[in-house]
């Protein structure tokens, strides 16, 4: 069965039949019906419906997303993947897989960092066109040169391409005071921002793990926050730790207001529990977006520079060192499964690792 749905001012023709799946985008209705029967014609007669030669990435990035969907790990709507593979989808809509050369994927990097993207950033755009191109071969039985990884060198020489660098930036204690200040002028903006802060720079929550904090994840005997889907190397689902607040954390969390769910709201849930947790389970009930650009005229205002609501992370991290925490203690709190990933959080203070060494020879003495 065909499907014609109209995509800003083309068409766009998708063909579901037999098991399979194609899709197609043209300037006329009538152009995307034709292609579409004719099409159909091909998979009644027993045609490959993508052919190795023919395919295009666009079509190969939209078949990505529908693989993920239908094996019940789709790509989140807003999320970074969703914006990457709508770039890649537009950028190489007309460009055949088969035929995809390294000159066109550096002229897609040049466009890029042209358009202010650094290298880190298109480094990770070629990486997920790779893994498309990857598995959709695997995947369509399709037979397609190593495009990227023929690109790979090139696009390291011309500098492009890079790692992501080790942020290094800590806030002051002058620093936060003046954060602290300008909400105190402004609490017009968010009343809760600064216990919000408060826990970030304690805990070495993401900004995601905060605003995802519900009321029955926290352990109130123990002091402990469940961090639900915690981001793992491998495991993108079902990871769920405990993770000790820290300080005056747990007191902090425990002075927000609470508001009970809409008793309509309970009862359909006892009858469907997968229903989605109401806005009123949520211990910070504004938004993660609302939070950062808070963050952000807080530091304007007060003549911060570069300074970003995730530093807080790295603060609390390197805090957590300097007060004498082992490795593995510490892990307990960022959620770090490897200490190489752990040390890019930990930017320690030459100051204070001398003034510890200096309690200790006097100890010592």
């Amino acid at each position: 069965m065909a499907s014609i749905l109209p995509v800003g001012s083309r068409w766009r023709a998708q063909v579901r039949k037999r098991g399979q799946s194609i899709a197609k985008t043209f300037k006329t209705k009538g152009a995307a019906e034709a292609w579409a029967r004719a099409k159909e014609v091909e998979i009644d007669n027993g045609q490959n419906a993508v052919d190795s030669a023919t395919v295009k990435v666009g079509e190969l990035v939209r078949k990505y997303r529908e693989a993920r969907a239908e094996s019940g790990r789709p790509v989140k709507e807003k999320s970074n993947e969703d914006y990457i593979l709508k770039r890649l989808e537009d950028a190489f809509e007309s460009d055949f897989a088969a035929k995809l050369t390294t000159q066109r994927i550096v002229k897609f990097a040049q466009d890029r960092r042209k358009a202010g993207a650094g290298g880190y950033t298109v480094d990770m755009d070629i990486s997920k066109l790779g893994t498309v191109l990857r598995h959709m071969g695997s995947l369509l039985e399709l037979t397609l040169p190593d495009a990227i990884g023929t690109a790979r060198p090139t696009l390291h020489h011309l500098r492009l391409i890079e790692a992501g660098g080790k942020r290094e930036r800590r806030p002051t204690p002058e620093e936060i005071e003046k954060i602290f200040a300008w909400f105190a002028e402004h609490p017009e903006r968010q009343q809760a921002m600064p216990d919000l802060l408060r826990v970030a720079m304690q805990c070495a929550f993401r900004r995601g793990e905060l605003f995802s904090l519900r009321w029955d994840d926290i352990d109130a005997e123990n002091h402990l926050a469940l961090v639900r889907d915690r981001k793992h190397p491998r495991q993108k689902v079902g990871n769920n730790e405990w993770i000790p607040l820290i300080g005056d954390a747990f007191e902090v969390i425990m002075r927000q207001p609470r508001y009970p769910v809409p008793p309509e709201y309970a009862e359909k849930r006892k009858a469907d529990p997968t229903m989605p947790p109401h806005r009123n389970d949520y211990i910070f009930r504004f938004d993660k977006g609302t939070a950062s650009k808070y963050f952000k005229q807080a530091c304007d205002a007060k003549g911060i520079v570069d300074l970003h609501f995730h530093d807080l992370r790295h603060e609390a991290t390197s805090a957590l060192f300097e007060a004498g925490w082992q490795i593995p203690e510490v892990a307990a709190v960022t959620g770090h499964k490897d200490w190489r990933n752990l040390k890019r959080y930990t930017n320690l203070d030459p100051a204070q690792v001398a003034k510890k060494g200096r309690l200790k020879l006097v100890k010592a003495a």
